[in-house]
């Protein structure tokens, strides 16, 4: 019966079977697209192999030799394609207007320009600051322009919060505030305690010698203001916070335990990361590998695995109530053609700002500042960036220069280019710096 009708039944006409295949070609097509194009989806990372997870931050079962400045790869072979971010990573607010940072508040106070204001600027006289670093001590180090002092950060439709040391050390009482990061976060964790330091009496105070984690304390207000020296955020041979400079990096890329474990119990937290990853390529040791075989990847990418991993240790190990902020990168000014045309020079003889307020320089990377874009959006709230980069790219003569102890002995070629030695990547203080704090001040 079955057959019979099978025979005489009167096949789909020609056209009408091929409208139908290319309604369902259409379909898969637009559902192919869909997935292409997802904005909650993260591109594919740059020049990778196929990725594939693995988990971050586990308690490892065995024991792994310790990853420090004598560590070295056995051998190096290419990318394999791990990565560190899991397909549950995404946070609250998927990156929408729920993160607490500059676009949140009723005015953005980083876009705006530098005034000049000798009255209530700087916040505090360097000669005063007792733990004022030789790096950043410009003017004590022959700098006689003292203007790199005097500018105040002015938003274009509202006013940033005027710093205030009393009110600031209630946000802090019985709290830890802790600064976890490269020199960069250590000088702004420099700044925060010349910003903070005039009012906790000189034998109510104390401050742990220089060691990864070094530790001001005030008793008046039962808190302490923190630095981690951590400038890769993941394990890295580069922990040592004195003897870094080495010509090979290498990370675990997916382990931030051993920092984490002196982080986890601060209140607040202020991490930032950047200028370590432009020295490329990174050698990634992954946790499991007992061959000692690294992988090797560019700097950037090597920034988001950190990131990523980083991300994960927020959003399943950290106590929710935790303040985390993240201060978006610290511009270099290294060409002053970029902003002085046909010049040769960089930040060094520079008194005053830049005034184009689109001025981008190749010090910010773009790129990078677009990853670290997606990696906080996917956290939510959970975590509050403070966008330092446009504000301080206006910043050319904020920088040491030649104005700071230079810890090696300069040739005499250097000497007599003073350029060639010029430090314009740090801050001097009282400066620049001082208003990344007031911005974590004005969020908090």
């Amino acid at each position: 019966m079955i057959q019979r009708w099978s025979r005489k039944k009167t096949p789909l006409p020609l056209l009408t079977l091929t409208f139908l295949v290319l309604i369902v070609c259409s379909v898969f097509y637009n559902e192919s697209s869909l997935r292409v194009f997802n904005p909650d989806q993260t591109p594919p990372l740059r020049h990778r192999p196929k990725i594939t997870y693995v988990e971050p931050n586990r308690d490892p079962t065995s024991e792994r030799g310790v990853l420090d400045r004598f560590s070295r790869c056995n051998s190096t072979k290419e990318y394999s394609g791990r990565s560190t971010r899991s397909g549950g990573s995404g946070g609250e607010g998927g990156g929408g207007p729920g993160r607490r940072d500059s676009g949140s508040h009723e005015c953005d106070v980083t876009s705006g320009k530098w005034v000049l204001d000798n009255v209530t600027y700087p916040l505090y006289e360097e000669s005063e600051c007792p733990y004022m670093s030789d790096q950043l001590a410009c003017h004590k180090h022959g700098r006689a322009d003292i203007g790199y002092q005097h500018w105040r950060w002015q938003p274009h439709r509202c006013d940033l919060l005027r710093w205030s040391t009393s009110e600031m050390w209630e946000k802090l009482r019985n709290k830890r505030l802790m600064f976890v990061g490269d020199s960069l976060n250590r000088g702004q964790w420099i700044s925060m305690l010349c910003l903070l330091q005039s009012a906790a009496a000189k034998d109510k105070r104390s401050i742990t010698p220089n060691a990864p984690l070094t530790i001001f304390r005030a008793e008046k207000y039962n808190a302490t203001v923190e630095f981690l020296w951590a400038p890769l955020l993941v394990e890295s041979n580069s922990d040592d916070p004195v003897n870094h400079r080495l010509e090979e990096r290498i990370i675990r890329p997916d382990s931030i335990r051993t920092h984490a474990l002196k982080w986890e119990q601060a209140d607040i937290l202020v991490f930032n990361t950047y200028l370590w990853w432009r020295q490329s390529p990174v050698k990634l040791l992954w946790s499991d590998d007992e061959e000692g075989e690294c992988e090797e990847l560019d700097g950037m990418d090597a920034m988001e695995l950190a990131m990523e991993t980083w991300a994960d240790w927020v959003m399943t190990r950290l106590d929710p109530s935790k303040r985390v902020f993240f201060v978006t990168m610290s511009p270099t000014h290294q060409l002053s053609e970029e902003w002085k045309p046909g010049s040769k020079g960089n930040c060094y003889g520079e008194t005053e700002p830049i005034k184009s307020e689109s001025h981008w320089g190749s010090g910010s990377d773009l790129p990078t500042m677009r990853m670290v874009e997606r990696v906080l959006g996917r956290l939510g709230s959970r975590v509050s960036a403070i966008n330092i980069t446009q504000l301080s790219e206006y910043r050319k003569d904020g920088h040491p220069s030649i104005y700071r102890k230079f810890w090696e002995a300069l040739r005499p070629e250097q000497l007599a280019d003073p350029s060639s030695f010029s430090d314009c990547i740090h801050w001097c203080l009282p400066g620049v710096q001082d208003i990344w704090n007031q911005l974590l001040f004005h969020f908090l």
